[in-house]
């Protein structure tokens, strides 16, 4: 069985947009626990409302490239619509960070909530918290 912390975050309707996608997350998957949630201020494009941020503790017979796809489904029965704007407002954004104890998504390193929700979840992750020039050192080897 597979492992996964999965990222949320929602800024429109937000309180219940996380609900519901727990809600269908765990008609799928083994659901383990939540974090807490934090409000957070939006990146990149400031012009909107604050983000509902957490991230939910999974087990899963899926891949990744499955899971992956299901969190893409979940979005879009939740109503999100992609835009040009990566960083605009979105009902629900769903993205693995953790599988199987590795760390997937580079956000983790830039996102205090992400380390916080993440470390919650799992308190014994060991991970590099590299500078900018150790990371551009280590993509170039």
């Amino acid at each position: 069985m597979n492992e996964a912390i999965v990222s949320v975050g929602s800024n429109i309707e937000p309180e219940k947009n996380v609900v519901r996608a727990q809600e269908k997350l765990a008609t799928t998957q083994t659901f383990v626990k939540a974090s807490q949630f934090y409000r957070t201020k939006p990146i990149g494009f400031t012009e909107q409302d604050d983000f509902l941020n957490g991230a939910y503790l999974l087990r899963t017979e899926d891949s990744l490239e499955s899971l992956e796809k299901k969190l893409k489904q979940i979005e879009i029965e939740l109503g999100r619509v992609k835009t040009e704007n990566k960083n605009g407002p979105r009902c629900i954004d769903l993205d693995v960070v953790v599988w199987n104890r590795q760390i997937i998504d580079s956000d983790f390193y830039d996102r205090d909530f992400l380390q916080k929700t993440v470390l919650e979840l799992m308190p014994d992750l060991r991970f590099e918290l590299l500078s900018y020039k150790q990371s551009m050192r280590k993509q170039s080897a």
